[in-house]
């Protein structure tokens, strides 16, 4: 057998992607394409008193202007997949006067070109019946969620208790009791959302930006009230999502339904400032923990409540308050979730969803119970190192965190640090180390792979999975390679279309273990039936002496692994970080991650991941929020000048990652747990945990600019 899984192989489509010859969805061109422009709301909340668009309909090459009162009626039949909101209805765009949020859709121009509808666009002219709308979190009494499911579909109760932890706090010998806050993040991959939509009689195909084709299916089929199976969706290449591409967002239906109308395929393109109003983002979160210990540092108590804002036609939840149920010992927990609705369009998951967040709000407060205890942060933390995950009472399958806090800060140099803040120079910077602690469940879901070897010794594996950017083509390529026996070259992945065996949605650190498990059983079985057919043990062979090409298809589910254990990766994040004392100016300076996260099956593509999540969270810490005009909820930086992003210069200049090394045979076949999400969780709390150890100075607020340092 040929050993590929675990070597460090180059992205097997990265020619494609540096040389252009990739098609996302914006560049595919279907002859007689229009082009459509959205008209969205400038209002809050209220109703659409006049819409004239008589201007627009004789603008230059345009074909069809559509608003609620000319557009058809759709059908929005009941579709909820595991990344919609459980509770509530989606957006109903063009059916009638309501407008809920700003930014709405509210009518849809088809031209031409691009420029001709965009201009239309700008000429039609709307007048509003406002009402009263709510776009401040502060004015919102937050409200227990109706749903108990969130993300993947995990039961977890809005209040949970355990022991007594209100009396255990009141006792505490040393306790913590801080609010802690992140605002609003936006997805801002490098594409845009775009669709193409095109029918052919009563069969529609869609080429768009996603991340779970079959999924788009369902929802357009739902809206359109037609057979899924009668559409395809296309989508070989994303250009980073981040979350962002989970739901099937209203603009792929208005690219359907103005296909429909103008009897043409219609492109619909997203702008960089339509992105805030169109496709979700990470909610805005207020959080207040409580921790209390005993002097020698023991937990005593851990409350944690949180709340964060969700739309007024729809309740999304996420699972932030997953890690201060099980992350540390503790026998009195008490964790509160609320939602608080308002004006604003339906959060989305984004990179580590809720659990990212609150982690930044727990780690932060242990490293502030650390400093009241005079405790070394990393000591604390292995002082309260579970022996199971108290909150499901069960068993880790693996937990490598001792391993990763030891591997870290040996590579980091942490037994350099002074504790004291304000200590630690470099001529006029002052210098801080800081740490976290990383976690991530791992989920696995039922996928479906075909494998498909042909006479000349090729196979040609597929699954209808995506790829965002971590490496999809190249580590499905791998387990087909190694499981079959052939060299990685011989060995042709395909995804990205309906057509292909259904798999589930590209997130949630998923997508190897579900879709990979899927690909390695599918080979097996292909490579069996051709070495029992065609004899010997060499496949070229067998399949040389067969003389027609053989198929073998896989599915694969999870078993009853996850009632009997807790499953996660983990890692330790460290971090320095230098402050200019006079301008508040943070730049970080290294960044030293360790993590187990079971095995890894191509170490180059894994540390990309990796690296892509430190630098995120750079940005979590120090520099993204979407400002709202709270008057309407206007996004007044809905554009890359203001909403500043990390770039090459933002990076440090080192970025060390490791893996522990961990055999885990419970998490699924390939005993992998991924790594695109808990890359990302635990930099935003070390980084403010070593700004507090340069400045002195605690920022519980993200992200971290210079005027709140001076």
């Amino acid at each position: 057998m040929t050993a590929v899984i675990g070597q460090p192989v180059s992205r097997i489509d990265g020619r494609r992607k540096v040389t252009g010859a990739a098609t996302y969805a914006a560049e595919f061109e279907v002859s007689g394409q229009a082009h459509a422009a959205i008209v969205r709301s400038t209002v809050g909340n209220g109703r659409i008193a006049s819409i004239d668009t008589a201007m627009a309909e004789r603008a230059l090459g345009v074909i069809a202007v559509l608003t609620h009162r000319n557009a058809p009626r759709l059908a929005y039949r009941q579709h909820k997949a595991m990344v919609d909101p459980q509770i509530g209805e989606r957006l109903h765009v063009l059916q009638d006067d309501r407008v809920t949020h700003q930014g709405q859709p509210i009518a849809l121009v088809i031209a031409d070109t691009i420029e001709q509808a965009r201009h239309a666009a700008t000429l039609v002219r709307v007048t509003y019946t406002p009402e009263t709308g709510i776009a401040d979190i502060s004015r919102v009494e937050p409200v227990l969620p109706t749903q108990e499911k969130t993300d993947q579909g995990q039961a977890r109760p809005p209040e949970m208790r355990r022991g007594d932890p209100e009396a255990a706090l009141a006792e505490a010998e040393v306790k913590v009791d801080q609010t802690y806050v992140i605002p609003r993040e936006n997805h801002n991959p490098i594409e845009m959302h775009a669709t193409i939509a095109a029918w052919d009689g009563d069969r529609l195909t869609l080429w768009d930006k996603t991340q779970w084709v079959h999924n788009v299916a369902a929802e357009i089929a739902a809206v359109f009230g037609i057979p899924a199976e009668n559409i395809r969706v296309i989508s070989p290449f994303v250009g980073g999502a981040f979350g962002s591409g989970l739901r099937t967002w209203p603009h792929v239906t208005l690219a359907a339904l103005g296909a429909r109308v103008a009897d043409r395929p219609v492109k619909v393109m997203l702008s960089r400032r339509e992105m805030f109003y169109g496709v979700g983002y990470r909610p805005h979160t207020v959080q207040r923990v409580a921790l209390g210990s005993s002097r020698d540092g023991r937990l005593a108590a851990i409350v944690h409540d949180g709340h964060q804002e969700t739309s007024s036609y729809e309740e999304f939840s996420e699972a932030l308050l997953d890690s201060s149920r099980f992350l540390y010992s503790c026998a009195n927990v008490y964790t509160r979730y609320r939602l608080a609705p308002m004006n604003v369009h339906t959060p989305a998951h984004m990179r580590a969803p809720g659990v990212v967040s609150g982690n930044f709000a727990l780690e932060a407060a242990m490293d502030e119970l650390a400093v009241a205890l005079n405790i070394d942060p990393v000591e604390l933390r292995l002082r309260n190192e579970p022996e199971q995950d108290e909150f499901k009472k069960l068993p880790f399958s693996s937990r490598s965190t001792r391993e990763c806090y030891r591997i870290a800060a040996e590579r980091f140099g942490w037994t350099q640090r002074n504790p004291e803040p304000r200590s630690m120079r470099d001529g006029r910077w002052l210098i801080g180390w800081g740490m976290a602690t990383a976690n991530y469940p791992m989920h696995y879901a039922p996928a479906s792979a075909m494998a498909r070897l042909l006479p000349d010794g090729t196979a040609v594996v597929t699954s209808a999975s995506s790829d965002m950017g971590p490496g999809t083509w190249t580590s499905m390529t791998q387990v087909a390679a190694e499981t079959l026996g052939l060299p990685i070259e011989r060995v042709t992945f395909v995804l990205g279309d309906t057509q292909l065996p259904q798999a589930p949605v590209h997130g949630g650190s998923m997508t190897m273990a579900s879709v990979g498990s899927a690909v390695q059983a599918a080979c097996r079985k292909a490579r069996a039936d051709a070495l029992a057919r065609g004899g010997g043990n060499d496949l070229a062979d067998a399949l040389r002496r067969l003389g027609q090409p053989l198929e073998a298809s896989a599915d694969v589910k999870p078993g009853d692994e996850g009632s009997r254990f807790s499953m996660h990766s983990f890692g330790a994040v460290f971090v320095e970080v230098a402050v200019d004392p006079d301008l508040g100016e943070t730049r970080v300076r290294r960044l030293v991650g360790a993590y187990g996260a079971g095995r890894i099956v191509n170490p180059k593509t894994t540390r990309s991941q990796c690296i892509g999540g430190m630098i995120g969270g750079i940005g979590m810490a120090l520099m993204e929020h979407s400002f709202m005009d709270t008057r309407n909820g206007r996004v007044p930086n809905a554009n890359l000048a203001e909403y500043p992003v990390p770039v090459h210069a933002d990076a440090p200049s080192v970025m060390d990652v490791i893996f522990v090394e961990e055999h885990d045979p419970h998490v699924n076949p390939l005993g992998v747990k991924g790594v695109g999400e808990v890359a990302i969780v635990g930099v935003a709390p070390a980084i403010t945990n070593a700004i507090f150890h340069a400045t002195g100075k605690r920022i519980r607020e993200l992200p971290v600019t210079p005027d709140k340092l001076l």
